[in-house]
């Protein structure tokens, strides 16, 4: 049955904080107290102020007990009722309007227990008010329950006094097991998440996550629920245990329970109709809308859910969109979309700058008698309509997989791939570089939009949109071994010779230099790609081997031209040799969008365990340290990939340096050109113009080409960077 506790009527309102959980010399209002910086001073009631209190029906257990300033008006308050120690600001005879909202100041039809209101505030019709700390000018109407206990944690992975470990809210990312969860905590960034969700052998290092985590924040009880400045909150039902950022606006929503909802004047949150939002922190700017379900979750800011969306144990990115769809499990790093209401996203780590298609399946169980294992997909995945994947499996970075049914797991090596199942030829397709030779439009959109839309007004984070970057360069000269190396064997295999791993690795790099044409004969298969015994065939390999050759030779010139804009010297010579010596080739990992070398993840990951790194706000910061040296440190690695292929150290070679840049406007106009031309197929496609009348009418629908304003730029951008390396030259 119900346990249904009796209490004297004269206790309502007080002893919030049980007394054994009181530390000696506080009171149940120390943390009231603190939490309240409005600067407004409070005073007793008046005789004649507390007889128009009682004649606007008004009732209070104890008069003495209700506090407010100089400015406030008794008349501006009726039919309330208030019991422990309740503290009012200003009340002056405005109306406040939002939205077409136009309410009188005041306080109106509420039972308030033991809050504290900021200056001109609207409260009507709020059913029980319990322990809140209002700011000024905010406005709330008919809301059924706006209350805190006092054993508040606002959505953080922490436990209060007295409490059993068992209350405590992780959030369960990657793994459906929960092997991978981790505690959310308010300021979390996504590589944060990231580095506790990985290494989870390492008990020592586990620990010290959680230390973070705990030392965070206060274990004391009684903090109070806050809103803040000139936020609206109207027609909702439950808010419990929330602190929300002031100019918020929530409308109609169902249940807001332990969550922290951020909000500032330039990075409003809302909240819409029907959202139920349980254990849980959003950030700043976010927008929340019609009937979405969060429970154990992180949302960063920026982001939003929409139409009947689910998220559940799972972080959201920056900057990321998530519509009807259901995500479970997952761990998604800035710049995802996923729009459609029949795809699904489950125990996935998804590395940014992402799209999921109608119909995308993205983990099953149908494997496996466990529960289901772990997809990583490097940035840029993005798997096409109902396309359908296994557990476990693992994508390099821009994957675009054909719709289809994949019926086994995948370990897909070859960036900037097209992936297919060819069911008629029961074998699995990889086009490696597929973007660039018919997508340029698409993918060099991809990088400009992301940049666009990245609203984060703390940028600690350096979020990586560029689709050439130290992670994709590192898989390219990966790819480039591996379609040497498969190229070889697939001639040794067709002429009947054996070679060594030496000899197929020439064979195969001498037959890619040649084009096509010397390798139509052969089927190269990239070996240890799917878990099953049918062939993976790669097609265009030789293509893929010029891509990729030449965007490594590229972004060396790209980054060595950054370097002379960030030292300028009179002669290419001169600058020439200021470009620091070519080193080792450094590996690289994404850490929620940022990427860092991989031995500095490492050092990080030692001073945590030594105990150097002592807090998450001393991982902020080298983060940020990390952000400011990411320059040079894109310049080593691209001097050190083009010393390992080609023996030859930019820094003592001025010739070759020329000789890269120029070479490096002549890929640059390719792909400047590839760019309109693969946007222009849908200008030309006949299928495409079926539905138009003619070609004016088609214009007018989808704009003309001509002034598309991102082939604009981009043809604009590639007459300055010809005319830059032309000036360095």
């Amino acid at each position: 049955m119900n346990l249904i506790k009796k209490h004297a009527l004269q206790s309502l309102g007080y002893g919030f904080i049980e007394n054994r959980y009181l530390a000696e010399g506080k009171d149940e209002y120390f943390h009231r107290n603190r939490q309240n910086n409005s600067g407004i001073k409070y005073r007793q009631l008046t005789a004649y102020e507390i007889e128009v209190l009682v004649r606007n029906r008004n009732q209070s257990d104890d008069w003495n007990k209700l506090l407010v300033s100089d400015a406030f008006n008794p008349e501006l308050v009726k039919n309330c009722k208030f019991y422990g120690l309740v503290r009012i600001g200003k009340l002056e005879p405005y109306c406040l309007e939002f939205n077409n909202l136009r309410m009188a100041v005041g306080l109106y039809n509420s039972t308030i227990i033991s809050s504290d209101f900021g200056d001109n505030v609207v409260v009507d019709n709020v059913n029980y008010l319990s322990h809140f700390i209002i700011g000024n000018e905010v406005m709330l109407v008919n809301i059924n329950e706006l209350a805190t206990s006092s054993h508040s944690k606002f959505g953080n992975g922490i436990i209060k006094e007295g409490e059993d470990e068992k209350v405590r809210i992780w959030l369960e990312i990657c793994n459906e097991n929960g092997g991978r969860r981790i505690l959310p905590f308010d300021g979390m960034l996504p590589g944060d998440a990231f580095l506790w969700s990985r290494n989870r052998q390492d008990n020592l290092l586990q620990e010290r996550f959680i230390q973070f985590t705990n030392t965070r924040f206060d274990p004391e009880r009684g903090h109070y629920g806050k809103v803040g400045d000139r936020t609206v909150i109207k027609n909702s039902r439950i808010l419990k245990d929330v602190l929300i950022g002031s100019d918020a606006y929530i409308k109609g929503a169902n249940k807001i329970k332990n969550v922290t909802i951020h909000s500032k004047p330039d990075a409003r949150t809302q909240v819409g109709e029907g959202c139920e939002l349980v254990n849980g922190i959003i950030g700043e700017g976010c927008r929340i809308f019609y009937g979405v379900k969060a429970v154990r979750f992180m949302m960063a800011s920026h982001s939003q859910l929409k139409y009947g969306a689910r998220l559940i144990n799972s972080y959201l990115g920056n900057n990321a969109t998530i519509s009807c769809c259901e995500v479970l499990n997952s761990l998604i790093f800035p710049a995802h979309e996923q729009h459609h209401n029949n795809s699904f996203l489950c125990a996935a780590l998804v590395m940014g700058q992402s799209n999921m298609a109608a119909g995308a399946t993205i983990g099953s169980n149908h494997n496996s008698r466990a529960a289901d294992g772990e997809l990583i997909a490097g940035r840029g995945f993005w798997p096409g309509l109902c396309v359908s994947l296994k557990h476990n499996s693992r994508f390099a970075s821009f994957s675009i997989l054909a719709k289809g049914d994949f019926p086994a797991e995948l370990n897909i090596r070859l960036p900037f791939s097209l992936i297919s199942n060819d069911v008629t030829n029961d074998q699995l397709v990889v086009m490696p570089a597929y973007w660039f030779e018919y997508n340029m439009y698409a993918l060099a959109r991809n990088s400009w939009k992301y940049v666009a839309r990245d609203q984060r007004i703390e940028k600690i984070q350096h979020i990586e949109y560029d689709y050439l970057a130290p992670d994709t360069a590192t898989e390219i000269l990966e790819a480039l071994q591996i379609l040497t190396l498969q190229t070889g064997k697939a001639w040794f295999q067709k002429e009947g010779k054996e070679g060594t791993a030496r000899q197929m690795n020439n064979k195969g790099k001498a037959l890619l230099e040649q084009g096509e044409a010397a390798i139509q004969e052969l089927v190269i298969q990239l070996e240890d790609a799917e878990n099953s015994s049918r062939p993976v065939i790669i097609r265009k390999a030789a293509m893929a081997y010029k891509w990729y050759s030449n965007l490594l030779d590229y972004y060396a010139a790209r980054e060595i031209i950054s370097f002379f804009e960030r030292n300028p010297l009179s002669t290419i010579n001169r600058m020439v040799a200021k470009l620091p010596k070519a080193g080792k080739i450094a590996g690289w990992e994404n850490i929620g969008g940022q990427l860092v070398e991989s031995s500095t993840v490492q050092q990080w990951l030692a001073s945590i365990r030594s105990g150097k790194i002592s807090s998450w706000q001393e991982m902020h910061t080298l983060y940020q340290h990390e952000s400011n040296n990411y320059t040079d440190r894109k310049l080593a690695h691209a001097l050190a990939i083009y010393k390992y292929r080609f023996g030859v150290d930019l820094s003592t070679n001025p010739a070759a340096v020329r000789e890269i840049l120029t070479f490096s406007i002549e890929l640059r106009k390719e792909m400047t050109d590839r760019i309109y031309e693969s946007r222009a197929k849908d200008y030309q496609n006949e299928f495409r113009k079926i539905v138009y009348a003619n070609e004016e009418e088609m214009e007018t629908v989808v704009g003309k080409l001509n002034d598309n304003s991102f082939i604009s730029d981009e043809q604009k951008a590639y007459r300055q960077y010809k005319k830059k390396v032309e000036e360095l030259r």
